[in-house]
């Protein structure tokens, strides 16, 4: 069975790169540019996995997640953060986020971590 993917990011690039690492063992079930977007595709999707940006405009990537896991448990989010986010790291993890990979990532960690929280 694929597992399916929704990949949050503002930035165009990153979401290439990250549906790039993952498109040849997951589906990618769609691309969101912020929080809100994000909370939208899920409802519609119902990914396995969803990969979230943290600092995003119009809803962050922390209250996206608590939203998402409010909805479902089942779903795993792997938060895509920069080194200096480090306190927006704790918030994600308090809303219910279950890892995280940190920019710039090496594409081979990204499937790493995204295959470990899908198996």
């Amino acid at each position: 069975m694929t597992r399916t993917v929704l990949v949050v990011d503002d930035s165009a690039l990153q979401r290439s790169i990250i549906t790039g690492a993952l498109g040849d063992r997951f589906k990618i079930v769609g691309e969101a540019e912020n929080g809100r977007e994000a909370v939208e595709m899920f409802e519609s999707t119902e990914p396995d996995l969803v990969t979230m940006d943290i600092m995003m405009p119009e809803m962050d990537g922390v209250e996206a997640t608590g939203r998402i896991k409010e909805l479902t448990d089942e779903t795993k989010v792997m938060m895509c953060t920069s080194v200096e986010q480090a306190e927006k790291m704790k918030q994600a993890v308090r809303a219910g986020a279950d890892e995280y990979v940190t920019k710039p990532f090496e594409e081979s960690d990204l499937l790493d971590t995204a295959t470990g929280l899908c198996s």
